[in-house]
């Protein structure tokens, strides 16, 4: 009761009174702001992780020391593995992209339709055409970033080069093909939508030069004098595959996971990277940044807990003679304590609720937030070309909020105690000689 009524400031307190309140909001302040900051960097490294896995595996698989024709049987076998979701074939190149007078370097990547509809992703990510009959058209799918830098829409030319072309008495030339564009899609992330370009299976084997022709079966040696046609009866294409992308239902469990699939894999020798390897120094930087934020926006709370110290100090200093009062009433010196202790709590406590409705709410509409501002002030904020991400993601951790809350309430508790060990320190006869 007592600590309530020194909460309720009287006019001539209302100084004291007016501190407490800016206390109470730098505590809601700085709560609120870590639980933003926090939510945007978990939706952010969360956000990242679903694009960069939705198209990459989490583990890579390339093969080594023969070619690549088996790759069919090989991700049959992979997919029988426990743990493993789907697995996926392809083929990969770098070529230079030209459209409307403008070029760009792309990575061309070569799915027949199977393994596209595996790719959810990027399968439902189309915007403009569709991947029907993906195997049967001669064309290809581009992001809507390469799009606008190439200046080409659906129906459109696109002219891909690449360097390693057909060999002449004269060194390599390069060889150049154009293919319509059929797709184009939006994953939602800088990095895809204007560096990846697909293709079927087969034009993509054909152009990267990935076949070879055998024998057919039960074929024998071939007559020296045979002509064209019977050659070409006797052989037959056989495509290869760049490497496999492997899919697993738990993430971080790359080093069981890994040991599976390298007993699966052992009849046909392939070289395994997972996407902690590939990502290390990237994801290693994010969570270092996590660490670095959280530690640098905790200094908002802990000014705010100098300043319930402050406000308490002076509040102590103005009720000298209430103090001294209550002693000679019989008040001990822990209930001295316990009053001005619950008086500098309660000030954190409100500041702390009232931080972790606004953070959550703030955290909820981060985008929404992000867009009006970006509207008003006719600005870019967080620009997809710097943080990969189209919209600015939001991830509450309910573990992260309450240690955040704990923070706050315990520094709020522990900045009440000096003050109000100087308040139990009151002599009675003192405070009182001169009333």
């Amino acid at each position: 009761m007592i600590a309530g009524r020194y909460l309720r400031a009287r006019r001539k307190e209302a100084f004291i009174s007016v501190i407490a309140s800016l206390t109470m909001v730098g505590v809601a302040i700085g709560v609120a702001t870590l639980i933003v900051v926090m939510s945007v960097m978990n939706g952010f490294r969360a956000e990242l992780l679903d694009k960069i896995l939705g198209l990459n595996g989490h583990f890579t698989a390339f093969p080594i020391e023969s070619k690549f024709t088996d790759y069919k049987d090989t991700v049959d076998a992979i997919e029988t593995v426990e743990g493993v979701t789907y697995a996926v074939y392809f083929v990969e190149g770098q070529v230079l992209a030209s459209g409307r007078g403008s070029s760009a370097g792309v990575s061309v990547r070569g799915m027949d339709e199977e393994n596209l509809k595996k790719l959810s992703l990027l399968y439902n990510s189309a915007e403009l055409g569709g991947y029907d009959n993906w195997d049967e058209v001669n064309g290809v799918a581009i992001g809507y970033r390469l799009a606008q830098t190439l200046g080409v829409t659906i129906g459109d030319q696109v002219q891909i080069i690449n360097p390693d072309g057909a060999m002449t008495p004269f060194g390599s030339t390069p060889q150049i093909r154009s293919y319509p564009v059929n797709v184009i899609f939006n994953v939602g992330m800088v990095e895809f939508d204007s560096y990846f370009m697909y293709m079927p299976l087969e034009p993509a084997q054909d152009y990267f030069k990935l076949y070879e022709d055998v024998l057919k079966p039960g074929m024998g040696p071939l007559d020296p004098m045979a002509s064209d046609e019977e050659i070409d009866a006797a052989y037959e294409r056989v495509g290869q595959a760049s490497a496999v992308e492997i899919f697993i239902q738990n993430p971080d469990a790359i080093t069981t996971m890994r040991e599976r699939l390298q007993a699966k894999t052992e009849l046909r020798p392939m070289v395994l990277t997972d996407w902690q390897q590939r990502n290390e120094t990237f994801f290693s930087a994010l969570q270092v940044e996590r660490v670095v934020m959280f530690t640098i926006l905790s200094m908002i709370i802990l000014v705010a807990a100098f300043n319930i110290i402050s406000s308490l100090v002076m509040l102590v200093k103005d009720k000298g003679k209430d103090i001294a009062v209550l002693r000679t009433m019989g008040a001990t010196r822990g209930a001295i304590m316990r009053i001005f202790s619950i008086t500098g709590t309660t000030i954190g406590v409100i500041g702390t609720l009232s931080g972790l409705v606004l953070g959550l709410i703030v955290a909820a509409n981060a985008e929404t937030l992000r867009a009006a501002i970006s509207n008003t002030l006719g600005i870019a904020l967080f620009p997809p070309e710097v943080f990969f991400l189209s919209a600015l993601p939001s991830k509450t951790d309910p573990v992260e909020v309450a240690v955040v809350v704990s923070l706050a309430l315990g520094l709020s508790f522990l900045a009440t105690l000096y003050p109000a060990w100087r308040a139990a320190q009151y002599d009675p006869v003192e405070a009182l000689r001169y009333e």
